[in-house]
């Protein structure tokens, strides 16, 4: 990405289909001052022709809201864009030959630094020893992280380059070959970022930013806090966004109570929220359960209570600033919604709903947690590629819970009927920067039961993300809005139910809604041309 330039005052864009819900019929668009002044017809758009500093031909393409990705850790994103990514990796034996291979590579990093291997989905099912890491890389430090992020394999090395790591965390940190998880894994993971230069971040910063552009993303999350980046590390971030043109990048800083508030503030956030762990994750047995797990004799790990959680968003809500926090396990989103209700009761429900405090994954949910969130003006930020992974009756959620228990999750429709605001993300590196996929993969849930329409699936990727940083002015292309949109090479347009029982009438242009591409399984999804944020052209498709 170069330095933001100039863009012409006004644009016209025509001939194409304008998703609007102003007119859903629309061909055409004029932007202006960074904002949408009016959407219409082909024949309309020929009395704005002369006074426009520029015309676009769409040549029949689809123009959209820009998506909104609510959950992203952006330079852990770019690492794992210019790293080592054993997310594909099939096994094992194929994962350490991917690190043989990139340690040999990189002669000189200080901290070989990957993620995203899933021994769940390994013959065998187990993640790799010490031993075999330490002979892989030749003895050199080395950090991988699980795809969920909440636990990690290193080498040797660099539990030597942890300072300190017995002394606080007892004489076993560290020691054996599990994955490391809860504070001991935060504080490796520390050791390994610490090694990472500014220069090599920047470069990271700018490589995920660039690729969520080409994606048709306009504005991401940054889902930050001590435990996950570092201070500089997020400030760097909303530096480098507000000086060079890309994404929007929307700041959340997790960290408690006055402490954690006071920082938000300093740093620039937009809240003391985002992932402030209230648990951890399946894949990890760590999340926090009311029932053991089917595959281990625990029930995951609890690191806030509800009483944690009520201090929490009472400080926040005091202070006008949003609350969030990370709940995977039924007993951790328990925690939250009790914890709120309980600051509810101190401060007053009508100011705990208009803070739009927020739930990050939100996966385990009761009848009871949804009309809570409900009741509370929760958002659930939520990412749908997680079932899509995970989900299934032979998938992880399946491995770790059980097929009955594994069915209940990640209840987009539920959550929608009972009038839950749902913002979509990726978590990514967690799963990859993709919202053509994510709202494939919640209107085919592999729960039929848990399925949306697409329509409402793109809306809560698009409008709202930007309803849950209290915006419900932008994520949609009417006149006043922003001028953050796409443009999309894609197939016919329809109005798409996730039943087959009408899609009879899916392309029915009498339904006056507009329409959005074919997501059905099998089929190509859109490929983004341009996309434009506040009037600017951040990105053009090579050759257009």
């Amino acid at each position: 990405m170069s330095e933001r330039t100039p863009e012409p005052k006004t644009v016209l864009l025509r001939r194409g289909e304008v998703h609007s819900p102003a007119d859903p019929f629309a061909t055409a668009m004029v932007v202006e001052r960074g904002q949408v002044a009016w959407v219409g017809s082909e024949g309309a758009a020929d009395a704005f022709a002369d006074g426009v500093d520029e015309v676009v031909d769409l040549d029949g393409a689809l123009v959209t809201p820009a998506f909104t990705d609510a959950h992203v850790h952006t330079t852990s994103t770019g690492l794992a864009l210019t790293g080592l990514d054993l997310s594909a990796a099939p096994s094992l034996e194929a994962a350490l030959a991917r690190v043989r291979d990139f340690a040999a590579a990189r002669p000189h990093d200080k901290v070989l630094l990957g993620h995203g291997w899933d021994a769940s989905r390994w013959p065998g099912g187990r993640p790799p020893t010490r031993a075999e890491l330490d002979e892989a890389t030749g003895g050199r430090p080395l950090y991988l992280s699980r795809i969920d992020v909440h636990s990690a394999v290193v080498t040797t090395a660099l539990l030597d380059l942890t300072p300190g790591l017995a002394a606080s965390y007892g004489p076993q940190a560290g020691e054996g070959d599990a994955p490391l998880t809860a504070d001991v894994h935060h504080a490796v993971r520390a050791a390994a970022f610490a090694a990472v230069t500014p220069a090599q971040r920047a470069e990271a910063q700018r490589t995920a930013l660039a690729h969520a552009a080409s994606l048709g993303i306009g504005s991401v999350h940054e889902c930050a806090g001590p435990e996950i980046s570092s201070e500089d590390d997020f400030t760097a971030l909303l530096r480098l966004a507000a000086e060079e043109a890309g994404p929007r990048v929307v700041g959340y800083w997790a960290e408690q109570a006055e402490e954690g508030i006071a920082r938000a503030r300093e740093l620039g956030a937009a809240g003391a929220a985002g992932d402030l762990f209230v648990d951890g994750a399946l894949g990890s047995h760590t999340a926090c359960l009311h029932a053991p797990y089917t595959d281990a004799a625990h029930t995951g790990t609890a690191y806030l209570s509800a009483s944690d959680v009520a201090t929490h968003v009472t400080a926040c809500t005091e202070a006008g600033l949003q609350a969030g926090f990370h709940a995977i396990g039924d007993a951790a989103v328990t925690a939250v919604v009790e914890g709120v209700r309980a600051a509810a009761e101190k401060v007053g429900l009508a100011r705990i709903r208009a803070a739009r405090h927020r739930v990050e994954h939100a996966e385990m949910l009761t009848p009871e947690t949804i009309a809570a969130f409900a009741e509370l003006g929760l958002t659930a930020s939520v990412q749908p590629a997680f079932d899509a992974l995970w989900g299934g009756e032979d998938g992880m959620y399946a491995q770790r819970l059980g097929a009955d228990r594994a069915r209940t999750l990640n209840p987009f429709a539920a959550l929608l009927r009972a009038g839950v605001p749902l913002a979509f993300g990726s978590d990514s590196p967690v799963t990859p920067l993709d919202p053509w996929g994510t709202v494939r993969a919640a209107a085919f849930h592999r729960t039929p039961e848990h399925r949306v329409s697409v329509r409402a699936a793109f809306t809560a990727h698009t409008r709202g993300g930007w309803r849950a940083v209290g915006r419900d002015d932008a994520g949609v292309l009417v006149p006043g809005a922003p001028a953050d949109y796409a443009v999309w090479c894609t197939d016919a347009l329809v109005v798409q139910a996730p039943d087959d029982r009408v899609a009879r009438w899916s392309t029915d242009p009498r339904s006056g809604t507009p329409g959005l591409p074919d997501l059905s399984p099998g089929t190509d999804l859109p490929v983004c041309l341009r996309t434009v944020v506040g009037g600017r052209t951040v990105y053009v498709r090579p050759g257009e």
